[in-house]
Formats: C-alpha cells, sequence, structure tokens
C-alpha cells in the first residue's frame, strides 16, 4: 500500500484542495482538505498572471507563501488522519499557474516544491508540466492520463469534463487512445463578472445567470475567438480569456444589463464545451462532469439541452467526488513519477511522445 498527497490550487483561486489517496492497482480516495486561499495572496497571485513591476521578486514571495500555506495544511490533514509524515510516499504538488504559453515554448506553475518538501519532510514531486511542454506540447490538459485510469473500464464512449477556471474533456474510447484538449472558459469569466457587480466570489447555482437573457449577438462575438475556432490539441487560460478581453467586446454593447452577460457568459462555456464534444465526432454516451461547475445547476441542465445524445452526471455517480479529481489526480501523477510511468498523452498535448512528468525533491 502506498499514501500520495495531491495538492492543487486551481484558476479560480479560492483555496487549496488536498487529497490523500492509497494507490495500488487502483487509486481509492482516503481524506480530503480543503484550505480558503487567504485574500492577500489571492490578490497577489492574480496579479503575476500579467505583466508588472519586480514580477521575479513578487513571485518568489508568493510562492514561498504558497509552499507554506499548503504544508500547514498538508500537516493538519495528517494530524486529522493520525498519520506521521513517513507514511506519505510522496506529495504531487501542482503548484499555481501564473503564465501559460505553450506557443512561446513556456507555462509558469510556482510553489516552491523544494520548500514544501523541507517543511514536511515528504518527498515533493513537482513541476508537472514544463516536460511535456519541452516536448513541443501544450503542458495541458495533464489530468486526462488520470481519467483514463479511473474512469476508462466502461464499454460506453465517455467523456469525462472538468469545468473549473477554464473547461476540458477528456474522450475515453474504449480500445482507442484517450483524447482531450480545453474547450474554453470554464467558470473564469463568470466569476469575475459576479464579483464586479454582485461582489460575490461564485454565481451558486447559476441563480443570477438564469435571471438574464442570452444576448445572441455577443455569444457571437465571443465565439468568434480564434481559440474556439481550432482543433485540438489546444489549451488556453487567463493570459486570453480575462474581464480585459470581455470588456472588449462590451465596448460597443453599453445597453447590455450585467445579469445578460452573466447568461451570456455561462451560454458561452456550455456551447463552446458543446461544440467541441460534436466536433470530435464521436457518438459520447456519458458526460461525466468535475470540478466547481459540476455544482452550477443551470450550466448543467444547459449542457443535457446542448448534449441531448448523452447522459450528463456528476462524477460522484461514479463514486468519484466532482471536488476532489484534480487534487487526486496529481497524487496519482507523483505516483506515476516515481514508478518511471509516462503520464502525459501525446494526442492530448501535441507532444512528441510520451514522457515522465515531474520533478522529484526529496523529503
Amino acid at each position: 500500500m502506498a499514501l500520495y498527497l495531491g495538492v492543487m490550487s486551481g484558476t479560480s483561486l479560492d483555496g487549496l484542495d488536498i487529497a490523500l489517496i492509497e494507490q495500488t492497482t487502483r487509486t481509492r480516495l482516503i481524506a480530503t482538505r480543503f484550505q480558503e486561499m487567504p485574500a492577500k495572496l489571492k490578490q497577489d497571485l492574480l496579479a503575476l498572471c500579467s505583466s508588472g513591476r519586480d514580477e521575479l521578486k513578487r513571485a518568489a514571495i508568493a510562492e514561498n507563501q504558497w509552499a507554506t500555506l499548503a504544508a500547514e495544511t498538508v500537516d493538519q490533514l495528517l494530524i486529522e488522519q493520525q498519520l506521521a509524515p513517513q507514511s506519505i510516499r510522496a506529495i504531487g504538488s501542482h503548484g499555481q499557474t501564473i503564465r501559460h504559453e505553450p506557443h512561446l515554448g513556456f507555462t509558469i506553475q510556482i510553489g516552491n516544491p523544494a520548500l514544501l518538501a523541507e517543511l514536511t519532510g515528504i518527498t515533493v514531486v513537482g513541476d508537472f508540466r514544463r516536460r511535456d511542454v519541452a516536448a513541443g506540447g501544450h503542458g495541458a490538459p495533464l489530468v486526462p492520463a488520470f481519467h483514463e485510469s479511473i474512469f476508462g473500464n466502461s464499454q460506453r464512449v465517455r467523456a469525462i469534463l472538468n469545468i473549473g477556471g477554464f473547461s476540458n474533456l477528456s474522450i475515453l474510447y474504449p480500445g482507442n487512445p484517450t483524447h482531450g484538449f480545453d474547450c474554453g472558459p470554464g467558470n473564469v469569466l463568470m466569476d469575475a463578472w459576479i464579483q464586479r457587480h454582485k461582489c460575490l466570489a461564485y454565481d451558486r447555482n447559476g441563480d443570477w445567470a438564469t435571471t438574464g437573457i442570452v444576448d445572441e449577438d455577443l455569444l457571437t462575438l465571443m465565439l468568434n475567438e480564434e481559440f474556439f475556432k481550432t482543433q485540438g490539441p489546444k489549451s488556453t487560460g487567463r493570459e486570453l480569456f480575462n474581464l480585459a478581453w470581455l470588456d472588449r467586446l462590451l465596448a460597443e454593447r453599453k445597453d447590455l444589463q450585467p445579469a445578460d452577460v452573466q447568461a451570456t457568459l455561462l451560454e458561452l462555456t456550455a456551447r463552446s464545451i458543446a461544440e467541441s464534444l460534436i466536433a470530435t465526432q464521436l457518438n459520447v454516451e456519458e458526460l461525466l462532469v468535475c470540478g466547481g461547475g459540476a455544482h452550477n445547476a443551470a450550466l448543467m441542465r444547459r449542457l443535457q439541452v446542448l448534449a441531448p445524445t448523452c447522459e450528463v452526471k456528476s462524477t460522484d455517480s461514479e463514486g468519484v467526488p466532482a471536488d476532489w479529481v484534480e487534487a487526486m489526480a496529481f497524487a496519482w501523477l507523483a505516483h506515476c513519477c516515481l514508478e518511471g510511468i509516462p503520464a502525459n498523452r501525446p494526442a492530448v498535448t501535441g507532444a512528441r511522445g510520451s514522457r515522465i512528468l515531474g520533478a522529484i525533491y526529496p523529503g
């Protein structure tokens, strides 16, 4: 029996997700812990997603704070589970993405895995994405290999949809290589818009969006973005889809009510996912949804309408909690690294071949 911890903070920056798994021939979730991101650290990390003054110093300080927060949360989880650090084989730490520009040959996740190893006394595997980028890939999405591992034993054609800040699909077709790609914005624009207008972190259940009316002209402008016209492998991030992008599209539409914009943003997320499914030209029978978007009831309903031939449901229905799939994935990726198992999927990322992902920092 080998125990691993996965540490994940996504583009929403709401906090750290930590999952404890047991890895044998199967992956079993044992325990979880969520740590809210301190407001100042969240602000600092968001600021690092675009160019600014004294970036190197600010990034170094922020990643030390991130690693310290992660170490404290790991310690709390181990105390709760009455486990010693020595009982954990490794921590798989994703870190926090602050730039993702694979077309320029780089992706940056900060989180100081050396400090995390020092503070916890546990071996840390980090820096998962750069080896794939070095091999000509996008370094994202990386979770399709894990989706294949835990959801790929069905005889049905399945798509696993992660809706975090951005959305990505894994297509699991029995007897064929796993395929996957980013679809576009998930929650990132909806969250930013409601934060601006309602001072709320997110639109619970899509309730605000349901009070608005989708503006088809605005939606058409959004979907004209070049990203949506390209086939995978592809990935995206805050470098493209952000409030500045939205504001440019709204510059000539000052007549729109904020709720209508929110409704249109929800439709953008749903439509870009549905059109990505259609573009695969595969008869997907099940769409299993994980990530924060799985809790957006209005979005889930809209996905079912737009993808009527497949059953849309949460990964909870398969015994894998929707909120913890990504953290589990990075625990599993740590296992793959230590065992020498390639964990990228070239058909997903566009890399020249399979690669062992991650850098090891002994505890």
